[in-house]
């Protein structure tokens, strides 16, 4: 438990430092942006003088590092700036709908891992026979096919033909939990299937590994039922997925922006195409930012689970 800790707290006292790169590299890129500050927030109307007295009173004028650490200070209290007219707090703006993305891809990631489990499980009980050879074609399918096309499709035939579930939008949880997963459920599907279908692969060769193994033949020589033998192979499989898990949490946390617009999902999607197609620096800045940071935030988690499973690394 003290070597659990003791890698646990080193972990988490990287990320400030991890941070404060992501910080600068959002920061960097976007001051390449051809946008113009001060025409976005005083119109097309202003003069050229109102537009040079806007830049050298928000800093603009200043020497780069100067305001990457104007931009650090604003930060710490938590204040991103605020959008083009009509002006917002874009803290707010995130608040709103950063809960969106994060329940869609919570939805999608628990979706993945269970479809990768079972399904890595079947195919490594029943190797090369035809549970196993289904799993694989379909698990080959699933890893080519975009998550984006995938949402079209599953909007054609399940919400289009069949009327089963809605094109899109969204309900509240609070008002509707049943609303809820109607509109989420498509959504959901697209973004975890992909990934379920590359984990299964994952999980598939390393229980197959795991059964060959030796103290495998001698739990099952001396009796042990199989749902035990299972569930300890089971633990020690999951070691090399876990690897990749923070990874591809991150593909859907990115993967959750594009499937919102198909979805026309009210999340962190929405605000970054608002960004883009207005020209809010400051709006995309924010959204980008906080996105980097929940997926270092995950794989951070991700680390620590992997501790959690694999007890030999933590004397490394």
């Amino acid at each position: 438990m003290v070597a659990f800790l003791r890698l646990a707290l080193r972990r988490v006292a990287m990320m400030p430092v991890m941070i404060l790169g992501i910080a600068l590299l959002v920061f960097v890129v976007l001051q390449f942006s051809p946008v113009d500050p001060a025409f976005n927030a005083l119109g097309e109307s202003a003069t050229p003088e109102a537009r040079a007295a806007f830049a050298e009173a928000n800093g603009l004028n200043d020497p780069l590092p100067v305001r990457y650490f104007h931009f650090l200070g604003q930060l710490l209290h938590l204040d991103l700036g605020m959008t083009v007219p009509p002006s917002q707090p874009v803290a707010d703006r995130i608040t709103a709908a950063f809960p969106l993305t994060l329940q869609l891809t919570l939805l999608g990631l628990l979706l993945a891992v269970v479809l990768a489990v079972l399904s890595g499980v079947v195919g490594a009980m029943y190797r090369d026979r035809w549970p196993d050879q289904l799993f694989r074609v379909v698990s080959m399918a699933g890893v080519a096919i975009p998550s984006f096309w995938l949402g079209v499709l599953l909007i054609q035939q399940f919400a289009l033909n069949t009327r089963i579930f809605p094109t899109g939008g969204y309900t509240n949880p609070a008002d509707s939990f049943s609303g809820w997963l109607t509109t989420m459920a498509l959504p959901a599907i697209s973004l975890a299937l992909p990934v379920s279908a590359s984990l299964a692969r994952l999980v598939r060769t390393s229980m197959v590994a795991e059964l060959d193994r030796d103290y495998v033949r001698t739990a099952r020589g001396n009796g042990l039922p199989p749902l035990l033998v299972i569930r300890s192979v089971l633990r020690n499989a999951l070691v090399t997925p876990l690897t990749v898990l923070g990874i591809k949490v991150g593909y859907m946390l990115s993967g959750a922006v594009v499937i919102e617009a198909i979805f026309d999902l009210p999340g962190m999607g929405k605000l970054i195409l608002e960004g883009v197609t207005g020209g809010d620096v400051a709006l995309v800045q924010g959204t980008v930012l906080t996105i980097a940071i929940a997926f270092l935030v995950v794989n951070v988690i991700v680390d620590l689970l992997y501790l959690l499973v694999n007890p030999r690394i933590r004397t490394v």
